[in-house]
């Protein structure tokens, strides 16, 4: 079985995915200002951690916004269909896949086979996104992994998704007295309710996967099944399954398998 490797450059996060064996080992660092400088040291540090050289791995997938900056993957392919592909390794007879990520959100459509059928996407503007839970997190004086944290309340009306807008509504909610659980509750409310529209919108949906960083807010998945009425799975990697995609992708591009 060949050594491939997958690379996820988002916006906020860079994402490595080294399948050895059959095994999956993987790194997450930040992207930071440099989508290459974060790229080439992922794979390093990988390497160097799986005690392996570069001429050891068969073949490498790059991924996500940052993809033309990886000079040394041997093909770059879109996130929407290494997110598809990676949803149905994970789980098996996904239909519909929710990534939230740091700049944007995603709603796309597979076949079991990971193949995408259908997509919408919200790249335009940062509502309901990881940076949209991140600003609102530091209007509130919390850590954005805290929002997850709270139970749900009876939730604070939230009328605006613009960040701008959404963090003076925050903000001015802080002043009136609104506990803090109720406007996090309201938060992720507004979220669900912009992305469940997007879903709704894609057709039928039977077996739902969340990833992304956003998966690990359990807030948000929760408003998301209140939402849709259905139950949504988060799987274990969610955050990994663009660059699993990738890596998937590159077992069947080696030229091993050919």
């Amino acid at each position: 079985m060949p050594n491939t490797i997958g690379v996820d450059v988002g916006s906020t996060s860079t994402k490595i995915v080294l399948l050895k064996q059959g095994e999956i080992h993987y790194k997450i660092r930040p992207t930071g200002w440099s989508p290459r400088d974060a790229a080439h040291q992922i794979l390093e540090e990988l390497l160097q951690e799986q005690a392996l050289s570069r001429e050891e791995i068969d073949f490498i997938v790059a991924t996500g916004y940052g993809r033309v900056a990886i000079t040394y993957a041997h093909k770059a392919v879109t996130e929407i269909t290494c997110h598809g592909r990676g949803a149905a390794f994970l789980v098996p007879e996904t239909d519909t896949i929710i990534d939230i990520g740091g700049q944007d959100s995603k709603v796309i459509k597979i076949t079991p086979q990971g193949k995408v059928m259908d997509f919408m996407m919200n790249d335009k503007c940062a509502a309901g996104t990881g940076r949209f839970l991140g600003v609102m997190a530091a209007a509130l004086g919390l850590d954005v992994d805290d929002l997850g944290k709270f139970q749900d309340v009876k939730p604070a009306s939230i009328t605006n998704m613009c960040t701008v807008f959404a963090e003076s509504e925050v903000i001015g909610l802080l002043a009136q007295g609104t506990p803090k659980d109720a406007i996090i509750s309201g938060l992720h409310q507004a979220i669900a309710r912009r992305v469940a529209a997007m879903v709704k919108k894609r057709g039928s949906y039977e077996k739902v996967v969340f990833t992304g960083g956003v998966a690990l807010n359990q807030g948000v998945c929760r408003s998301l099944e209140k939402e849709l009425g259905t139950k949504i799975l988060v799987p274990e990697y969610c955050q990994i399954a663009g660059a699993i995609g990738a890596a998937l992708i590159g077992q069947d591009s080696c030229p091993a398998q050919s």
